[in-house]
């Protein structure tokens, strides 16, 4: 088992930033891949970024690539999602993920076996 606790959460103005923090406990001696997701009202789970075990390789969505950036630090078993020039449709709980395929970033919420219990993102004036 693995437990996360995402965090970093907050209100934000546009074009402002933000970093989120997902911290792993338990079975960290296992490799896993890690993802972001984020859910906002009224809309299906939405695929953020993810990042293999080694942090070699990322991928993203189209709506935050070149914004968002996801990287790890397997020694604090914490990985981050910086977020730059934020925009009001960014607004979501955000969630972090393991995967156990730790060699390959996937897109697919249902490749997932452990989550975080997200964190509240606004982007608002």
């Amino acid at each position: 088992q693995v437990q996360l606790v995402d965090s970093g959460g907050g209100l934000v103005q546009p074009g402002g930033s933000l970093r989120l923090s997902c911290a792993a406990s338990g079975r960290t001696s296992s490799r896993y891949a890690m993802g972001w997701f984020r859910r906002a009202p009224g809309k299906e789970r939405e695929f953020v970024g993810a990042i293999t075990w080694g942090g070699v390789s990322t991928i993203y969505a189209d709506s935050v690539k070149g914004r968002f950036t996801i990287s790890r630090d397997n020694a604090k078993n914490t990985v981050y999602l910086q977020m730059n020039s934020l925009k009001p449709e960014d607004t979501a709980v955000y969630y972090c993920a393991a995967d156990q395929s730790w060699h390959l970033p996937r897109r697919d919420f249902r490749a997932y076996e452990y989550w975080g219990q997200g964190t509240q993102v606004t982007v608002s004036t």
